[in-house]
C-alpha cells in the first residue's frame, strides 16, 4: 500500500506537470487556467493547437494498438473481470498521451492519466507481492483511487471513489488500505503540486429554501446524469475502427478547434468553467448554450477515440446545470447564491454518474475546502440524483464502457461479493 501510494503520488506528480508544461507551452500565459489564454488567442491559434492534438492523438493510439493489449487499458474493466491486472506499457502509453491532448485542449478530464498509472503500479506490486486475485482487485483499485487523489488533493474522497465506483464494494476492512494508499500518494504528490483545494469558493451557507431546491434539482440531475450515462455508453460503443481510427481524432479536434474560437469554455477538462459557476461569475445565456455544448464536446472526443477521463466534465456538466436550474428559484429568493446552485448540481451529476454518493459528497467537500456550510442541501440533492438514476440506469460513466456482457458480469460479481 504504501509502496503503491508512493509510487502514485511520484507518476501523478509527474503527469500533472507535463499537462502544465504542454499547456503553457501551446496556450501561453496560462499558467493553471486554460480558459484566460484561450480567450486572448487568435483563431488561427485554437484550429492550428487542436489540429496537432487530433493528429498526435491518431499517431498515439495508432502505436499503441501495435503494443501488447492484454485486457486493454481501462482500470475498470481490469479491476472488475480481470483481477486489475492491465497492460504495462499500453496503459501507461495512453496516460501519457491522455495528459498531453488534455493540454492542448481536448475536453476530456486529467485524472483518467494518474488512475490508469496507479492501477500499473499497485499491478505490479502485487505481481512482486504473490497477491490473492481478490487482494490483486483492491490494491489495483486503491491505486487508481490514490491517482486520482494525488491529482486533486482529495485523500478521503479518493479512497471513497477507489472502494465505491471502482472496486463496487464499500466495505470496512478496505477502507483502512485505501485510505493508507491514498494519502501517501496525495502527500507525495504535495511534495511537487500544489496544496490547495482546486475550488476556491464563497463560504455557503445552507437554508430551508435552497434544501426545497435540492429536492427539485436532484430529480431532474439524476434524470440528465441517466441521459449523459448512456449516451457515453453509445460514444464507447462506436469508437472507429480500422484506418477511421486514424481520420477520427484529427476531424473532432479539429472541430472542436473551430467552435472553441466562439465558446472558448469547451477547452480543457472543465475545471475553468466550473470554478466560474461556483462562483457566481457566468451569466444566464452563456449557462444555457454551454449546459449542451459541454457534454457534447467531451462526447465528441470520446466516441473519436481520444483518450481522457469524465470526472471533471461530469462535474462541470453539473454546475451549468445547476446553475440554470437555480435561475428561477433565485427570483424568488434574491439571496441566494447562484453560485451554490451551481456547486450543488456539480454534486448531484458527479454522483449520480458515477453512482458513488458517498465519495462525490467528500469530493466536492475536499475540492471546495467547505466543511459543513451547506452539508444539508447537498445530501439531498446527491442522494435524491443517485436514486432517480437508478430508476432508470445502474451504470456509471465507466461501466457505461464496457460491452452488454461486460457489465452483466461486472454486476453479477457484484451481487456476489455483497
Amino acid at each position: 500500500m504504501i509502496v503503491t501510494g508512493l509510487g502514485t503520488g511520484l507518476a501523478t506528480a509527474a503527469l500533472m506537470n507535463l499537462l502544465y508544461a504542454v499547456q503553457h507551452t501551446l496556450w501561453p500565459g496560462s499558467g493553471l487556467d486554460l480558459l484566460d489564454a484561450a480567450t486572448q488567442a487568435d483563431w488561427k491559434h485554437h484550429l492550428l493547437v487542436l489540429l496537432g492534438a487530433g493528429l498526435l492523438a491518431a499517431a498515439g493510439q495508432s502505436l499503441l494498438g501495435h503494443l501488447p493489449s492484454g485486457n486493454g487499458t481501462d482500470v475498470v474493466t481490469a479491476i472488475s473481470l480481470y483481477s486489475g491486472r492491465v497492460p504495462a506499457l499500453r496503459t501507461l502509453g495512453s496516460a501519457v498521451l491522455s495528459v498531453v491532448v488534455v493540454g492542448m485542449g481536448a475536453s476530456l478530464g486529467r485524472e483518467g492519466a494518474p488512475k490508469q498509472a496507479g492501477a500499473v503500479i499497485a499491478n505490479a506490486a502485487a505481481d512482486r507481492a504473490g497477491f490473492s486475485d481478490d487482494d490483486r482487485r483492491l490494491l489495483v483499485a486503491c491505486g487508481a483511487g490514490a491517482g486520482l487523489a494525488a491529482a486533486y488533493g482529495v485523500p478521503v474522497g479518493g479512497a471513497l471513489f477507489a472502494l465505491e465506483v471502482l472496486r463496487g464494494q464499500l466495505a470496512l476492512r478496505f477502507v483502512l488500505p485505501a485510505l493508507v494508499t491514498t494519502s501517501t500518494a496525495t502527500g507525495m504528490a504535495w511534495c511537487f503540486l500544489p496544496d490547495a483545494p482546486t475550488y476556491a469558493i464563497p463560504a455557503y451557507t445552507g437554508s430551508l429554501a435552497i434544501v426545497a431546491w435540492a429536492l427539485m434539482a436532484g430529480a431532474i440531475a439524476g434524470f440528465v446524469s441517466t441521459l449523459f450515462v448512456r449516451a457515453v455508453a453509445w460514444a464507447g460503443h462506436h469508437r472507429p475502427q480500422g484506418w477511421r481510427r486514424v481520420a477520427a481524432p484529427v476531424l473532432a479536434l479539429s472541430v472542436l478547434g473551430a467552435v472553441s474560437i466562439a465558446f472558448p469554455q469547451l477547452l480543457g477538462n472543465g475545471r475553468d468553467i466550473a470554478a466560474l459557476a461556483f462562483s457566481g461569475q457566468v451569466s444566464l445565456l452563456l449557462l444555457v448554450v454551454l449546459l449542451p455544448l459541454r457534454p457534447a464536446a467531451a462526447l465528441l472526443c470520446l466516441s473519436s477515440g481520444v483518450p481522457g477521463g469524465l470526472l471533471t466534465p461530469s462535474l462541470a456538466l453539473g454546475a451549468l446545470l445547476g446553475g440554470v436550474l437555480g435561475y428561477p428559484w433565485s427570483l424568488l429568493w434574491p439571496d441566494l447564491p447562484s453560485g451554490l446552485f451551481a456547486v450543488l448540481g456539480a454534486a448531484a451529476v458527479l454522483a449520480a454518474t458515477t453512482q458513488g454518493p458517498l465519495s462525490s459528497v467528500v469530493l466536492i467537500i475536499e475540492l471546495t475546502g467547505q466543511a459543513r456550510s451547506f452539508i444539508l442541501p447537498l445530501l439531498i440533492i446527491v442522494a435524491v440524483a443517485t436514486l432517480v438514476a437508478r430508476r432508470f440506469e445502474t451504470r456509471s460513466i465507466y461501466d457505461a464502457r464496457l460491452s452488454d456482457a461486460e457489465a452483466k458480469e461486472r454486476q453479477r460479481r457484484r451481487e456476489l461479493r455483497t
